[in-house]
């Protein structure tokens, strides 16, 4: 299976964490040491392309222990490849005083072939 092109920033850049009223909230940040992502093997050799927008819950530890499907892609491959892997995302812990806390976040998954200047990731 070839790896997504994968954006998934956090408040001013690849999502936006549903923290509404706490803006003394410091968000968590993506670990992009490797994006656990697959782009499905079929829908790459189809040319296939599509967009799946997440719901995230980052728990106090950084790990995800929730998603959610906000705006389908289209295609039951591409939304079921993007739940998979961004159930082993993980993150720095969002803080508030100081304090590790649990956020909601949305992540943006992007299915392309081609590079997207505007996000972060690993190539196809």
């Amino acid at each position: 299976m070839k790896r997504i092109r994968f954006a998934a920033v956090l408040c001013g850049g690849v999502a936006v964490i549903a923290c509404a009223g706490d803006g003394d909230i410091e968000q968590p940040r993506p670990l992009f040491a490797e994006v656990p992502i697959e782009y499905p093997l079929h829908m790459w050799d189809q040319d296939m392309e599509g967009e799946t927008l997440l719901r995230v819950r980052v728990g106090d530890t950084g790990g995800v222990d929730s998603v959610e499907v906000v705006e389908s892609s289209g295609y039951a491959s591409f939304d079921s490849a993007a739940v998979e892997g961004a159930q082993r995302l993980r993150f720095e812990p969002a803080r508030k005083g100081g304090k590790r806390i649990e956020v909601w976040a949305e992540v943006p998954v992007h299915f392309s072939k081609r590079p997207r200047p505007d996000t972060l990731g690993v190539t196809p």
